[in-house]
C-alpha cells in the first residue's frame, strides 16, 4: 500500500510538471505531428489521465456512489429489495462517501456515551444492552468504541434490512474481535432480540440509536411504539440523528421542545422533501413530531449540513436524545412547581409519583396562593405531557424551563461575560448563613458562586431576562461538577480551551439543559482564543486594549497588573495610563449612549442618572483614581486586570476560580451547587411565584437604575419584595447615583434603608470595582 501511494504521488507530480512545461512539450509534439491542435489535445488528455490515476483511491468511491445512486434512485419494489439493489454496488464505499453527507453522527454518539455514563453512575448494577437500528455497515458501533468501550456493553445488536451493508458489518466486527456484538437482518418495526426468547422484552433495552435511519423506515409509528415498549423506563435512552424539515411550531411548548432554529423556510422544506423522496427517504415533519411526542426530550440540536457548496446547499439535520415518558420526573416537577414558584398555570403529569420523605426533597409547607386570578398570559407556563426537556434531563434541576418570548430575542448574546460587583463587600453586610434563601441577579454568575462558597445557603434564585446569562452560569455549574480544576480554570480563568467542544459533548452535556447545550454547541468557538472578549462586555475590553496599543502603553498596562506595591501601581497609573483614559476622545466615546449600552451594559435611564450628578470625566476620574493606591491588582483585585489582559490569573481571580473555591463547590457531589435555581424571567414575575416570607436575602445589583423615575414597575417590584422577604430580611443594591430616587419607594413600603457607602470624590474607593456611586442596604423590620 505504501509503495502504491508513493507511485501515485510521483505520478501526480509528473502530471503537474507536464502542465508546467506544456509549451516546450507542445512544441515537441507539434514538430512530430504537424498539428498544434493535436499537441494541445494530447497534453490535456495525458494530464487529466495522470491526475485521475493518481487520485484514483480518493475519487473512485465517489464515482461509484454517483453511478449507483442516479440510475437506481427510483423504484417501486418492497423496502428490502430496494435497499439491496441500491447498496449492492456501493456497500464497500458507503462509509467513505457518507462521511460529509451524514453530519452529526459522532456528536450524537458522544452525547449518548456521556449520558450513558451518567446513568451508569447511578445504576451500576444495570445490565447494558444497545440496539443500533438501521446501523448498516457497523460504522456507528466502531465509532462508539472511541467514546464508550464496546466491551462495556453486555450485548450490542445491529438491526438492518440490507444484506450488502450487513456483510460489511460482519467483517468489521470479526476484525475487531467483538463477541458481544450481534448482527440481525430484520425489519426494524418487528425487530426481536435473541435474548427475548426466554423473557419479556418490555424494558429490557438501555440504549437505542437511529443514525439517518428513521427517515428511511416507512412504518415509523410502529417502530417508535416498539422502541418505547422495550426501552427501560428508568435508565433507557433513545438517540437520533437524521435529516428533517419542519414548519412553524403550533405552540410555544412544542417550540421549546424542538429547540433553537428548528423551523425551516418554505423553500427548504419543499426542495429537500422532494429531493429525498427520489431515494425513498422521507423528510416529512411527522416523524420527528411523533418522536418528540412519544418520548421525553433530553437534548436536541438543529443544524444545517453545508454539504458540497457551503451557504448554498444547507440540508437541515437534527441530533436528539430522549427518554421514556414513564420515567420518574417527580424531583423535577417539585423543583419546577414548588421551588421555582410555578404553581399557577402548571399541570402536573398523570404519572407524577408520590414524593417520599428524603434528603433530596425536603418537606415544604405551601402557604396560601399568592397570585391573583388576573395573571398575565406571558407570566404563566402551562406544562402538559410531553413535559419540557427540563423534566426529563439526567442532571440537576438548576435551569427552570421557560418559553421564548419576544423580549428574550432582544438578547443576541451575553451582555456580561464577567460580574462587575464586588462580592466581598456584599458578604460584609449580608450576614449570610446555611439556612438563608436568597435572590440574586444572574449576570455572569460569579457573585452567586461566591455566596455559595462563602456561606452555602439553602437556596439561591438567580434571575435574568437574558437567556445567555443563564446559559453561562449553567455552563459553570455543570463544568464544576464534571471537570478537573485545570480544565475548568483553562475555560473560565484563561478564557481559552482548545478542546472545549470535546469537553462539552463528552463530559459537561449531561448536566446542561437542552437549551443551554444548544447555545454552547452553536457558540463552541467562544473558548477558542479569548472568551472574555466575546459578548457586549468584550467590546469594552477590546476598546481598552486598542486604545492602550495605539497609545503605546500596553506594556505599562501589563506592568500595572504585575506591580508589587501600591506605590508602584499608583505611579504607573498617574504617569502612563491615566493620561490615555482621561483624554477627550476616550471620554467622548464613553459618553456615547450606543457605547454605554452595547459595550458597558449601561441603559439610558442609568446613564441619565449618572450625568445628572456630574460629567463623564468626573465619573471616570472618581472611579479609577483611588483604585491603584487602595488594592493590589496582582493579588486579589481581579476586576481591572481582567479588562486589561482579557483573562484572570491564579492570584487574581474570583473565588470560584481558586482551587479552594472550586473544591468547595465540587465537594460531596456538588452539594453546594444544589442550591441554585436559574430563572429566565423578570424579577417581578419570579417574586410573584414565590410564597410569602420564602426569601431572607436579596441582592439586586444596579437593577433599579434601569427604570425611569417614579416608574410604577419599581413600586410593583418593591411591593413583591416586601411580601416575599421574611422579617429581618436583608436587601442590597448599588446605584450609579449617589441618592437614587427609589430609596423613597423602599421606605414607603416599610423598609429601613441605610447607605453603606456613598462616593464623594476621587479620594476613597467604595470597593475593588468602585464603579458605582453608592451602595445601599434595606432591612425588613421584625414585627
Amino acid at each position: 500500500m505504501l509503495q502504491l501511494a508513493s507511485f501515485r504521488v510521483l505520478l501526480l507530480l509528473g502530471g503537474v510538471v507536464a502542465l508546467y512545461y506544456r509549451r516546450p512539450l507542445a512544441t515537441a509534439i507539434e514538430y512530430y505531428t504537424g498539428s498544434s491542435l493535436i499537441a494541445a489535445c494530447l497534453i490535456l488528455a495525458g494530464s487529466i489521465a495522470v491526475v485521475l490515476v493518481a487520485l484514483h483511491g480518493t475519487l473512485y468511491p465517489y464515482f461509484r456512489f454517483i453511478w449507483c445512486c442516479i440510475p437506481r434512485s427510483l423504484g417501486s419494489a418492497d423496502q428490502e429489495t430496494r435497499l439491496d439493489k441500491f447498496y449492492r454496488g456501493q456497500a464497500d464505499v458507503y462509509d467513505t462517501t457518507r462521511s460529509k453527507l451524514l453530519r452529526g453522527r459522532n456528536t450524537m454518539l458522544s452525547l449518548t456515551a456521556s449520558h450513558l455514563r451518567s446513568i451508569q453512575e447511578r445504576h451500576p448494577e444495570q445490565r447494558l444492552v444497545w440496539v443500533d437500528i438501521g446501523g448498516g455497515t457497523g460504522h456507528n458501533v466502531e465509532l462508539m468504541n472511541k467514546h464508550f468501550p464496546i466491551s462495556s456493553f453486555d450485548a450490542v445488536y445491529l438491526v438492518d434490512l440490507c444484506e450488502p451493508l450487513l456483510d460489511i458489518a460482519r467483517k468489521r466486527f470479526a476484525r475487531k474481535g467483538w463477541t458481544n456484538v450481534t448482527v440481525l437482518r430484520q425489519d426494524a418495526t418487528e425487530f426481536s432480540l435473541p435474548e427475548w426468547a426466554n423473557k419479556d422484552a418490555k424494558g429490557s433495552v438501555n440504549v437505542v440509536t437511529l443514525s439517518y435511519s428513521l427517515s428511511m423506515i416507512p412504518n415509523f409509528y410502529a417502530l417508535l411504539d416498539r422502541i418505547d415498549y422495550v426501552l427501560c423506563p428508568d435508565t433507557g435512552l433513545v438517540s437520533v440523528v437524521d435529516f428533517y424539515t419542519s414548519g412553524k411550531q403550533p405552540s410555544l411548548h412544542e417550540k421549546a421542545i424542538g429547540g433553537t432554529s428548528k423551523e425551516c423556510g418554505w423553500l427548504s422544506r419543499w426542495f429537500w422533501q422532494i429531493w429525498f423522496d427520489f431515494d425513498h427517504v422521507s423528510l416529512s415533519p411527522h416523524r420527528r413530531d411523533y418522536l418528540e411526542y412519544k418520548f421525553g426530550t433530553v437534548k436536541t440540536y438543529n443544524g444545517r449540513n453545508r454539504f458540497v457548496i457551503p451557504f448554498i446547499v444547507r440540508i437541515p439535520y437534527y441530533i436528539w436524545l430522549g427518554r421514556s415518558r414513564s420515567c420518574d420526573v417527580s424531583r423535577f416537577c417539585h423543583a419546577f412547581e414548588v421551588e421555582g414558584g410555578n404553581l399557577i398555570g402548571n399541570g402536573s403529569p398523570s404519572s407524577f409519583a408520590i414524593i417520599k420523605d428524603s434528603e433530596v426533597i425536603p418537606p415544604l409547607e405551601i402557604g396560601k396562593p399568592v397570585i391573583a386570578k388576573d395573571v398575565r398570559a406571558d407570566a404563566v407556563i402551562t406544562v402538559t405531557p410531553p413535559l419540557s426537556s427540563f423534566h426529563y434531563q439526567l442532571g440537576k434541576p438548576w435551569r427552570l424551563p421557560y418559553y421564548e418570548q419576544p423580549v428574550h430575542k432582544e438578547f443576541r448574546t451575553l451582555i456580561y461575560s464577567f460580574t462587575w460587583e464586588d462580592p466581598f463587600e456584599d458578604m460584609k453586610y449580608l450576614e449570610l448563613g446555611h439556612d438563608d434563601s436568597m435572590l440574586v441577579i444572574t449576570s455572569a454568575g460569579d457573585n452567586a458562586l461566591h455566596y455559595a462558597i462563602a456561606a452555602q445557603p439553602k437556596r439561591i434564585h438567580c434571575v435574568d431576562m437574558n437567556p445567555c446569562q443563564g446559559h453561562l452560569l449553567e455552563l459553570k455549574l455543570a463544568a464544576i461538577n464534571t471537570l478537573e480544576f485545570e480544565d475548568f480554570f483553562a475555560l473560565f480563568g484563561k478564557g481559552c480551551h482548545p478542546k472545549f467542544r470535546t469537553l462539552l459533548d463528552s463530559r459537561i452535556s449531561p448536566l446542561l439543559s437542552s437549551i443551554a447545550y444548544q447555545f454552547w454547541h452553536i457558540n463552541d468557538q467562544s473558548f477558542s482564543s479569548a472568551f472574555y472578549l466575546t459578548g457586549y462586555s468584550g467590546w469594552a475590553l477590546r476598546l481598552a486594549q486598542f486604545i492602550f496599543s495605539l497609545a503605546g502603553v500596553s506594556a505599562d498596562a501589563e506592568a500595572l497588573c504585575e506591580a508589587g506595591s501600591l506605590e508602584e501601581q499608583e505611579r504607573i497609573w498617574n504617569e502612563k495610563l491615566k493620561p490615555v483614559l482621561l483624554n477627550p476622545v476616550v471620554v467622548a466615546i464613553l459618553k456615547s449612549p450606543v457605547f454605554c449600552w452595547n459595550a458597558l451594559g449601561v441603559p439610558m435611564n442609568q446613564r441619565k442618572m449618572l450625568l445628572e450628578e456630574g460629567s463623564i470625566f468626573e465619573f471616570v476620574r472618581d472611579t479609577f483614581d483611588p483604585l491603584p493606591r487602595s488594592w493590589s491588582f496582582r493579588d486579589g483585585a481581579y476586576f481591572y486586570p481582567l479588562t486589561l489582559r482579557g483573562h484572570y490569573t491564579p492570584t487574581s481571580c474570583p473565588a470560584y476560580l481558586t482551587r479552594s473555591g472550586f473544591e468547595t463547590l465540587k465537594a460531596n457531589d456538588g452539594k453546594a451547587t444544589d442550591a441554585f435555581r436559574l430563572h429566565t424571567e423578570s424579577i417581578f414575575n419570579v417574586l410573584r411565584g414565590l410564597t410569602t416570607w420564602s426569601l431572607t436575602r436579596a441582592v439586586i445589583m444596579d437593577h433599579l437604575d434601569w427604570f425611569a423615575e417614579d416608574s410604577k414597575d419599581v413600586d410593583d417590584e418593591v411591593t413583591e419584595l416586601a411580601r416575599v422577604l421574611a422579617p429581618g430580611g436583608i436587601l442590597l443594591w448599588r446605584s450609579a447615583g449617589r441618592r437614587p430616587w427609589y430609596t423613597r419607594v423602599f421606605e414607603r413600603h416599610g423598609f429601613v434603608v441605610t447607605p453603606l457607602a456613598i462616593r464623594s470624590g476621587p479620594e476613597v474607593a467604595l470597593d475593588r470595582v468602585n464603579m458605582y456611586a453608592s451602595f445601599w442596604r434595606a432591612v425588613k423590620p421584625v414585627p
